[in-house]
């Protein structure tokens, strides 16, 4: 299977680059993976789609403040772009400077916070933060991760847009965009309906945002990313399905948790690293509904929803929402995919 079967041309004003007015302002299309009708909706319309009996899994990781501006010791400008922290002081980072940095030298960020150069692992560097805690150098100097195709820099506005309103876990650098449609409102509506609500955790990384660079898709190797699937969850899933409802993931983050938690043949609690890549192929064992924005060509993601949909599908529904001009990516309009058989 080609990289280049997943690429399609977006105009560039398509590519949203603000949140709407309100969470639940943004459109909403319906795509039937059995037959590959879809609908135009908006996402006011959601709790309507969702029956009683159903589970709504949502992923509630929190995006820190993973981009630092700092300087070398011979006082050059570097940004720092944290992807995970590995203990209270310890992180692993991408580190843009016009010279890359040895081991051994010293960074500095804020107000004199020093941070030693230990080691290069492939792309990252080994970075660790002298006399101070990785999270409270991100919290105090640190600014939100947009992603490369949000032109503006980030403002007090994307400090709570670009986080969902039920984040708990610090831990992503990248925002479950799915989520952001969601307000409280919302999410009481849907438990006024009976509709169960579980939570698992996967910290979104740095790998998100990167393309796939084989020719071939099932060359490709995916970043590995933290997860939780708790027995909570396992549970409300168990309960859905007995009752004869559907598990409803909230985004891709969520639906590879669950479907990571589920590889050795049925759900289990699990807390561990997935480098889990869906593809055409892949055989679901958990979730049945998707909710998901619209994704960048040639992307992992893109081919997860493929998979998720069928292919031919997702064409046909990508032309559409781009015939029907709507917005597309992290600050963009929501797609309700049905699984194809």
């Amino acid at each position: 299977m080609r990289v280049a079967d997943f690429d399609y041309a977006l105009p560039e004003e398509l590519i949203a680059q603000h949140p709407p007015a309100e969470r639940s302002q943004s459109r909403l299309l319906h795509l039937e993976g059995a037959t590959g009708a879809l609908q135009d909706l908006m996402f006011a319309d959601f709790p309507a789609l969702v029956g009683e009996r159903d589970v709504l899994v949502l992923n509630d990781t929190r995006v820190v403040k993973a981009r630092l501006a700092g300087r070398k010791a011979s006082g050059g400008q570097i940004e720092i772009f944290v992807e995970r922290t590995l203990g209270e002081s310890d992180a692993l980072a991408l580190i843009r400077a016009s010279h890359p940095p040895p081991a051994g030298s010293a960074l500095h960020v804020g107000d004199g916070v020093r941070i030693e150069v230990l080691a290069r692992e492939g792309e990252l560097y080994r970075l660790r933060f002298h006399d101070a805690r990785v999270a409270d150098v991100l919290e105090r100097y640190g600014a939100v991760p947009l992603p490369p195709y949000i032109a503006h820099a980030p403002d007090a506005r994307d400090a709570e847009r670009y986080q969902t309103v039920y984040a708990e876990h610090p831990g992503a650098v990248a925002a479950p965009t799915a989520g952001l449609h969601f307000d409280r409102a919302m999410l009481a509506r849907l438990e006024a309906r009976g509709v169960r609500i579980a939570r698992v955790t996967l910290h979104v990384g740095l790998g998100t945002f990167q393309p796939v660079r084989v020719e071939h898709v099932e060359g490709h190797r995916m970043h590995r990313e933290r997860f939780e699937v708790p027995q909570a969850a396992v549970d409300a899933i168990g309960a859905a399905r007995a009752a004869g409802g559907r598990v409803l993931a909230a985004g891709t983050t969520a639906l590879r948790a669950l479907e990571s938690a589920a590889l050795g043949g049925g759900l289990e609690a699990a807390a561990a690293e997935t480098d889990l890549f869906v593809y055409p192929g892949f055989r679901f064992r958990v979730v049945d509904r998707l909710l998901t924005n619209f994704h960048l060509p040639r992307s992992s993601l893109l081919m997860l929803v493929a998979a998720f949909a069928g292919l031919e599908n997702i064409r046909r529904a990508y032309a559409h929402a781009i015939d029907r001009r709507y917005q597309f990516f992290s600050y963009g309009d929501a797609m309700l995919i049905e699984r194809a058989a």
